[in-house]
């Protein structure tokens, strides 16, 4: 008797055309941001977007500062021909790919992604869902589950391309899935394990795996005649296993280099970057990260062996300058240190392939701080995603907590950015220091509804120095970056200006909590305070100008539509930016 395939139940026409509208949406609005669409104006709030194709689409919209459009998602009309069509997000690429300058290289894998992205929308349509009042004082796996945006300037941003929908099921976040990951055994001299200050292996093992899975891991190396002693313990993702591993790897396997040991005893969830995963069965435990050679927003999500051998390192560094600093210590401001890392080299691979090759980062894995440890009475965590999130009925995260607070919208804006972004600017002003501080990299610690601190994650892979002269030890100092003070200055105007702050802005003024407007004067009130009590800093505050009347308007869907398989090359990632012009900066002084 054969067995009918498993259908998708969220695929269903209902779910399909909402996700669509949301991405059309989104596309439009962005792409109108990043100066790739220039929409006609109509009046009385109507704009038109006219393709070379010949297809046409009209829309309501408020543009609010930094060139950020807000469009009515029911008022989007398509029209082929002078005849209305229904909304179909594939076809808009198509009907764009001349004006968005899309080549046969490009385009395909970008429609693959989209398609991706709908289903996940699609996904997150279908399944209920908890109101975002519901959300305010929530257990932290359920606000990160809950999640519907993903990255808020990427239009394609959920494609996770070689997930399939049963394994979509099975380890996408929004899914909230148990997880429990598979170990192997790496013989010593294929694989090398770092560890921060203060770790150890042994305290690694004793504090990440208990007694029995650490004994029946032991059992299945002595029927191999090795021990503990002789491998280094090499967490991987399950879809890792099953597509890559057991194929691309075979021959390590068969020589015994790799030892399959087993799926682990903790479950743990995925988080919203994929690839990470929170202990449930021991919250204080670390977080893993693991390799995923999954296409997912212009690059392939694996690990490099090379970049985990001095991954704790560079995370002591920065903790150790975050910690030792009475701004940042007195605003709450903390990092959560990826204390451990291993790397596993294939010979033949690591022979053939150069640095930055698919093949040398498919096996690896970190174990990152949890921030449970961290919380006092009363507190709860989110995602900084969380902020931008909007449930099914229109209600906003963000404006629930305002209500939840019982502050005016103004001081609860301002706190807000007195624990992120001044904590942020400070790095940058006082240090050279820069992360990649967007939503999902930082924690919110809450109480009763207002952000009291944020803590950064992330570290190893997406820090940077930009000081040429400060002494660094020899494994930091693959993060030194070489960078003009206005480029370094972008890791605020565009990392978190235009690449959050607009947005909240947004959620704010459409959920009718804060004018935009008065949104982005707390902003730069919150940065006169910070500027008035660092009188110290004014000449490094006057090189980095963030309250320049415009910036460089770089832009991310322009890198990810340039290449879509390898969108930045991380070694070089100054050197990789697309930008479009320049754009105002709000964070100047307005015009009186």
């Amino acid at each position: 008797m054969t067995t009918r395939p498993h259908f998708p139940a969220h695929l269903q026409p209902e779910h399909w055309a909402r996700a669509t509208r949301w991405l059309v949406r989104k596309a439009l609005a962005e792409f109108a941001h990043e100066r790739m669409l220039d929409p006609i104006a109509l009046g009385r709030g109507r704009y038109a977007v006219r393709a070379s194709s010949g297809a046409a689409y009209e829309f309501s919209a408020r543009v609010l500062p930094l060139d950020h459009w807000l469009i009515a998602p029911e008022s989007i009309v398509r029209t082929v021909g002078g005849e209305v069509r229904d909304l179909d997000a594939l076809e808009l690429f198509v009907e764009l790919r001349a004006d968005l300058d899309l080549g046969p290289t490009v385009l395909p894998l970008l429609l693959e992604e989209v398609s991706a992205t709908l289903s996940a929308q699609a996904y997150r349509w279908s399944v209920h869902q908890p109101k975002s009042s519901e959300l305010v004082g929530a257990d932290f796996q359920l606000v990160e589950a809950s999640m519907r945006e993903g990255h808020p300037c990427f239009v394609a941003n959920s494609g996770r391309i070689g997930f399939d929908a049963s394994e979509y099921e099975r380890y996408a976040p929004e899914a909230a899935p148990d997880v429990r990951l598979v170990w192997l055994a790496a013989r010593r001299e294929r694989a090398t394990l770092a560890v921060g200050a203060g770790m150890t292996r042994e305290r690694l093992l004793a504090e990440e795996l208990s007694d029995g899975t650490l004994a029946r891991f032991e059992r299945v190396l002595a029927e191999r005649d090795l021990s503990l002693d002789d491998v280094h313990l090499l967490p991987v993702h399950p879809w890792q296993w099953d597509n890559r591993v057991t194929t691309t790897f075979a021959a390590d396997l068969v020589r015994g280099d790799l030892v399959l040991l087993g799926h682990g005893d903790d479950v743990h969830r995925p988080q919203q970057s994929i690839r990470t995963f929170f202990n449930t069965s021991a919250p204080e435990r670390s977080y893993v990260k693991t390799a995923l050679s999954v296409l997912n927003m212009g690059f392939l999500r694996g690990l490099s062996a090379a970049y985990m051998e001095v991954t704790p390192a560079i995370n002591d560094h920065v903790a150790d300058l975050v910690r030792g600093d009475e701004t940042l210590r007195a605003s709450g401001f903390d990092v959560l240190r990826e204390h451990a890392s291993v790397g596993y080299r294939s010979p033949a691979y690591d022979a053939a392939a150069e640095r930055g090759d698919p093949h040398l980062k498919m096996l690896a894995g970190l174990w990152r701080e949890s921030p449970v440890p961290l919380l006092r009475e009363g507190e709860t965590l989110a995602t900084m995603a969380s902020l931008l999130h909007v449930d099914e009925v229109g209600g906003s995260f963000a404006a629930a907590l305002v209500e939840a607070s019982g502050l005016p919208a103004k001081e609860w804006v301002r706190r807000y950015l007195e624990a992120y972004l001044v904590p942020v600017t400070h790095c940058l002003v006082a240090h050279r220091l820069a992360f990649m501080p967007h939503g999902e990299n930082l924690i919110l610690v809450l109480r009763d509804g207002v952000v009291e601190r944020v803590i950064m994650k992330d570290i190893g892979e997406e820090v940077a120095i930009f000081d040429p002269d400060v002494a660094l030890p020899d494994a930091v100092e693959r993060v030194r970056v070489d960078a003009e003070p206005p480029m370094q200055a972008l890791s605020i105007l565009t990392d978190v200006v235009d690449c959050f702050l607009r947005f909240l802005a947004a959620v704010l003024d459409e959920a009718g909590v804060l004018d935009a407007e008065d949104f982005w004067g707390v902003v730069r009130e919150v940065l006169d305070d910070y500027e008035d009590a660092h009188p110290e800093l004014a000449a490094r505050l006057d090189d980095l100008d963030l309250r320049a009347a415009d910036f460089d308007l770089s832009c991310l869907n322009r890198l990810q539509l340039r290449n879509n398989q390898q969108m930045v090359d991380l070694a070089d990632p100054v050197g990789a930016l697309a930008f479009a012009g320049r754009i105002a900066n709000p964070l100047a002084e307005p015009h009186s």
